[in-house]
């Protein structure tokens, strides 16, 4: 993966597991400021300069050079690879350097398969065919999200369906999240929406706040909160446009947060409009933490957001039908008690983080021992 802090949020029990289990833990990725705390874990620790959203040659030549060097210092036996570039990359530098057995993990397909701009549309089907060539070998096992992908990787990348995983989602810790009451709602202080997510364009934000305008007009009363960071990703909302918005009173944006779970009990209502998604970790401790749901009837998000169940699905890009769902929702206290019900009973069956991670190591044992589902 390319960053540390997303290795600290989303793949922290899975390589706690494995070290557990007996294995030797080489965490490989660009460090900000993690290094103490992953070696603290017993973990080695490689610095790998990866530039998520480049395309500078010679930058990411250098990337690859140096998991190639990183590969043939530690010998692995197998590497595990999140998210688009590092599975590129990694795959090359790992079959240059012998390693037996790869992992590429798909996080979600990414901006270049969203976006509609004319960069995005010019590099698709470049990317299409090198992720083609790195996800067929025999070596190489891919981990899909959702049942949307895995089609994708099998019907338009090639891959046959016996080296796809569907493993959903990273996990959610059900035990640290866990339901809180609602606010109380009154004249002043009325429901809250909170989209928890990194703010980008692609996320659904600015839809989102066009819902919120519109709700305005409707005199609905409903505080859409957002909540994250911003990121180096040509998604990425400028920080003066967030500041905008909040000036203009159409939203809250308070930036990044350690508290989860706080956000999530300051909160009624979960909403994440996003084009598309792997399995978002943002809904997953949403429904953790009891709330129910408006998502986008979008890749990843309706594996979570089940329509009339554990809330309400609009469509994608579409600002009158989110407005709506949101209000339904900020009107009806007994439906958001149920559906947030449902949504924890979910997160509890399907998604707890012990479950993932045992689905992972045993894929990593049945590559291991050379059984048939990675022959030729």
């Amino acid at each position: 993966m390319t960053e540390d802090w997303y290795f600290l949020s989303h793949r922290l029990p899975l390589a706690r597991a494995a070290r557990d289990a007996g294995a030797r833990v080489v965490v490989a990725t660009r460090i900000n400021d993690a290094r103490a705390r992953l070696e603290a874990e017993g973990f080695t620790v490689v610095p790998i300069p990866f530039d998520r959203s480049g395309l500078d040659p010679l930058r990411d030549l250098a990337t690859i050079r140096a998991i190639h060097a990183c590969y043939r210092r530690h010998a692995p036996d197998i590497v595990h690879h999140v998210a688009m570039k590092p599975t590129l990359y990694g795959t090359l530098a790992g079959y240059l350097a012998g390693v037996p057995h790869i992992v590429n993990a798909m996080a979600g397909m990414g901006f270049l398969f969203i976006s509609q701009g004319i960069k995005a549309r010019l590099l698709r089907p470049a990317i299409r065919a090198a992720m083609r060539l790195a996800n067929r070998g025999r070596r190489v096992r891919v981990i899909v999200q959702n049942d949307d992908d895995r089609d994708l990787f099998r019907a338009h990348l090639g891959v046959p369906d016996r080296r796809i995983a569907t493993i959903r989602g990273s996990g959610v810790d059900v035990d640290a999240l866990r339901p809180a009451p609602e606010p109380a709602v009154d004249d002043g202080h009325p429901p809250v929406a909170l989209c928890l997510s990194r703010m980008l364009w692609d996320k659904g934000i600015g839809e989102l706040v066009e819902a919120a305008r519109l709700l305005r007009r409707r005199g609905v009363p409903l505080t859409i909160r957002l909540v994250g960071p911003g990121d180096a990703n040509p998604a990425a909302i400028d920080p003066e446009q967030l500041q905008a918005w909040t000036r203009e009173g159409l939203v809250e944006s308070l930036g990044r947060t350690a508290d989860i779970a706080g956000a999530y009990a300051a909160s009624h209502i979960a909403v994440l409009p996003s084009y598309r998604e792997g399995l978002p970790k943002s809904l997953l401790e949403a429904a953790a933490c009891g709330r129910p749901i408006v998502a986008t009837d979008v890749p990843g998000c309706r594996e979570i957001c089940v329509e009339g169940e554990t809330g309400l699905r609009v469509p994608a890009r579409a600002v009158e039908p989110l407005a709506d769902a949101l209000q339904r929702l900020a009107a009806d206290p007994a439906l958001r008690a149920r559906m947030g019900a449902a949504a924890r009973r979910m997160a509890e069956t399907r998604f707890a983080t012990d479950r993932i991670v045992a689905e992972t190591l045993a894929l990593y044992t049945t590559m291991l021992a050379g059984r048939g589902d990675i022959r030729a």
